[in-house]
């Protein structure tokens, strides 16, 4: 079965499919896709914690044990003002809209390639996954390794995540934590006397943190050398809803962000940032996804760099869904597309690389399944 991944890829742009929305419709258009290019397809669907319908597919091609599986997700960020992100166009050879970098291209890319193989082609199985929610802490792919029968009932040995990495094989990247801390305070007009800020409430906290910054940034035990930058990018947003300077805030919130790295004190650092909020009675939540860490020269590695023609496999600081799949199946991370283009206005691949990356993973399926 052929297909031409930059028409697919547009079609998949144009099907919006943002993640606080369902992707119900994307969904089934791919599992009509897969089913055609001769793969059984496996529904894993569930209500999200916001009462919206969201479906995950796990598709399988071949008999036997072991194989590769390819895996991407179809939510994206939203498409945002200031320009048409839902409408693809090829431009100076660049194909552009929502979802061209992360991930609908390296997806389309995917199916492309596996779609070239007929089942009796294959020695071991090929295994293709789109997940939802990646974008909302890799929901989707944790619930698939627990909730897929094809998956449970027989791993593929290899995983390759097909997130934009310009085709360049990443054997580690980092994770990472949100920590949300909530300051409540009652509001009247300051003439009055009579309210309380949260912002107040909240500013020793902040200060603490603010001191905290160039610790993670200085401190060896917060670093890993193998990443670029070595540091955990800890970082800090703060909002009251935009209160009026003669009106005491009623809320005040601060978004924290940690970045996770192997051997780098991740848990401590989130913890020493706990402690803090909880000493100053504010109210705290915090999630985290961790870290990613493969064989820099595995076997899987080398057929990587093999099929791409890379030196070596490489650390990248972004997260992916393989922190989720590492623990199942020997995981790389391998896409087509720049990490600088993901979530942005204008968001582009280039063409060349898109079609590049459908003869990788057609040479990495040749190798591992055949």
């Amino acid at each position: 079965m052929d297909i031409d991944v930059v028409e697919f890829a547009s079609e998949l742009i144009a099907m919006p499919s943002e993640t606080p929305t369902s992707n119900r419709a994307i969904s089934d258009y791919l599992r009509g896709v897969l089913e055609a290019g001769g793969f059984a397809v496996e529904e894993c669907a569930y209500i999200d914690e916001f009462d919206v319908e969201k479906v995950s597919l796990v598709a399988k091609k071949g008999a036997g044990a072991g194989g590769l599986g390819l895996f991407s997700h179809s939510d994206t960020v939203p498409g945002d003002a200031g320009w048409e992100p839902f409408a693809p166009e090829v431009v100076d050879g660049r194909l552009v809209g929502r979802g061209a970098a992360d991930m609908k291209g390296p997806l389309a890319a995917s199916v492309a390639a596996a779609c070239r193989f007929d089942a009796g082609d294959l020695k071991r199985p090929l295994v293709i996954g789109v997940t939802a929610d990646e974008e909302r802490a890799h929901v989707g792919a944790h619930d698939i390794v627990e909730r897929s029968q094809t998956l449970t009932g027989g791993w593929p040995q290899y995983c390759i995540v097909c997130e934009p990495s310009e085709l360049q094989p990443v054997y580690a990247h980092k994770g990472g934590a949100g920590i949300t801390v909530t300051a409540l305070g009652v509001a009247a007009h300051s003439s009055t006397d009579r309210g309380t800020s949260a912002n107040f409430r909240i500013a020793p906290f902040l200060a603490e943190m603010a001191e905290l910054a160039p610790v993670f940034k200085s401190e060896e035990r917060f670093q890993n050398p193998l990443f670029d930058p070595p540091t955990n990018g800890f970082n800090m947003v703060i909002s009251d809803g935009d209160t009026a300077t003669n009106v005491t805030a009623a809320r005040t919130v601060a978004r924290l962000s940690i970045r996770a790295m192997p051997d780098a004190c991740f848990e401590e650092a989130v913890q020493m940032v706990l402690d803090r909020a909880e000493a100053h009675g504010l109210e705290v939540q915090h999630r985290s996804v961790g870290p990613f860490f493969a064989s820099a020269d595995g076997p899987l590695a080398q057929t990587a760099c093999r099929a791409t023609g890379a030196p070596r496999a490489i650390t990248v600081p972004y997260g992916t869904e393989a922190e989720c799949y590492q623990d199942y199946m020997d995981a790389l991370v391998l896409g087509p597309g720049s990490i600088a283009q993901a979530h942005t206005v204008g968001e582009w691949i280039a063409v060349a690389q898109l079609r590049e990356a459908v003869e990788v993973y057609t040479r990495l399926i040749g190798e591992l399944c055949r």
